[in-house]
């Protein structure tokens, strides 16, 4: 009897912390639950798998009065190595890109304004 109840004691556990785990892994937050009605637009990465991995995002603001922009750069990924993540923000009511290129500036700047770039990098590790 003693054995029955610590097995079912431990299987409650493990089930409980599976359970706990599936949830946590589907209830990441994302760019939508922030304020300032984000949207991701266009995205461009490098074709180098070693070393430094170039990463450039254009997000689209809805809300500019109340968008919460380091919060939203902070959600995409960023490698070690020296990798570099930029995001350009563009108001959503005024034209904006939907293509982006890896070579600098990444999209026309004559046809579309950037209402705030930020950039994320990687730590400096060697390989």
């Amino acid at each position: 009897m003693k054995g029955k109840r610590k097995f079912w004691v431990i299987a409650v556990g493990l089930i409980f912390l599976l359970g706990y785990g599936i949830w946590e892994a589907f209830n990441q937050p994302s760019i939508e639950d922030l304020e300032g009605d984000f949207e991701e637009v266009a995205f461009v990465r490098n074709e180098q798998n070693k070393g430094s991995i170039i990463r450039v995002y254009a997000v689209s603001v809805g809300d500019m009065a109340n968008a919460q922009y380091d919060a939203c750069a902070d959600l995409f990924p960023t490698n070690d190595y020296g990798s570099i993540t930029k995001i350009y923000f563009f108001d959503k009511s005024k034209p904006y890109p939907t293509d982006l290129t890896i070579d600098p500036p990444h999209y026309d700047t004559d046809e579309y304004e950037a209402v705030m770039i930020l950039k994320r990098t990687g730590s400096s590790k060697t390989p």
